[in-house]
């Protein structure tokens, strides 16, 4: 009887667990980034080898030619924009050829999405998604960052990003291995949150360690969801829901009021807020 109980509980939990999967997206997964129809070459030029300068009818020889990259961004060329209260101070490329990571991972993202020394292409400077009830009627939340309470052009209460801004092991962090700027969840404690959760974030790699730019977390061509394996988590392997562009499943519009899932994304870097670190058993929660 026992046994057959607990095969029970185990069915219901695992049911509880797909719940948390969307098998049949109804949206693209471009999202907002179909940029009202014009899709991939908002943002990749398929034809040109690279972005055209604005002041010229050619290509920029220091375009991301792998890329295709379409947008010109020059005009972010050496910037100094400084994050995390001020802690983080990133000095920007001088071209779209450095092999750097706050290159594709920051500078790019930029080109669109600052709306004061780039331009604002397509962007609305609104969010496209359908926020939860309980976050109010936010509905017109700026997406171009520097643009915050903190006056125009300033970065200063932006989360931590740059190269200097790197995710360490031990201490207050997880009890992973960082390895030329990979990091390996293997600790006892980072290896139970894998299991729990997973660890789906895409640090940039700068000098051997591992960084904090804009693709760490977001991942540019899926607003809406996420394919999770079992090589990044021990979740059940499928299809989640996501917003915002998050590599991983965060889902604010989840009615179960005991949902953690929010805060599990967060928990990938922050390990001392974490209920591993704690002491605590909780899983995630859908």
């Amino acid at each position: 009887m026992k046994r057959a109980f607990l095969i029970v509980l185990l069915c219901l939990a695992a049911a509880g667990l797909a719940q948390a999967q969307i098998t049949k997206p109804s949206t693209t997964a471009l999202g907002a980034h179909l940029n009202y129809g014009r899709g991939c070459a908002a943002c990749h030029s398929p034809h040109s080898g690279g972005f055209r300068n604005s002041n010229a009818n050619a290509a920029d020889s220091s375009s991301i030619t792998g890329a295709l990259w379409g947008e010109n961004v020059s005009s972010l060329y050496g910037r100094t924009v400084s994050s995390g209260g001020g802690k983080f101070v990133e000095v920007l490329p001088a071209s779209l050829s450095a092999t750097t990571p706050d290159v594709t991972g920051m500078m790019t993202c930029l080109g669109c999405h600052d709306g004061n020394y780039a331009p604002k292409a397509m962007m609305k400077n609104k969010i496209f998604e359908s926020l939860p009830a309980t976050y109010g009627t936010y509905n017109t939340v700026p997406t171009l960052i520097g643009c915050s309470d903190g006056g125009a052009g300033s970065y200063l209460n932006e989360h931590p990003m740059g190269l200097s801004a790197r995710i360490n092991c031990g201490g207050e962090n997880w009890d992973c291995a960082e390895v030329n700027g990979m990091i390996s969840m293997q600790g006892a404690y980072s290896s139970r949150f894998v299991t729990n959760y997973g660890f789906f974030v895409k640090p940039g790699k700068y000098n051997n360690t591992s960084v904090v730019v804009c693709t760490t977390c977001h991942d540019p061509h899926s607003m809406s969801m996420v394919m999770v394996s079992n090589s990044t988590s021990g979740l059940p392997a499928g299809t989640y829901t996501t917003i915002f562009f998050l590599r991983a499943p965060y889902n604010p519009n989840d009615t179960n009021r005991s949902s953690n899932q929010t805060a599990q994304f967060c928990r990938q870097c922050h390990a001392d807020k974490s209920n591993e670190m704690n002491g605590s058993t909780a899983r995630t929660v859908f």
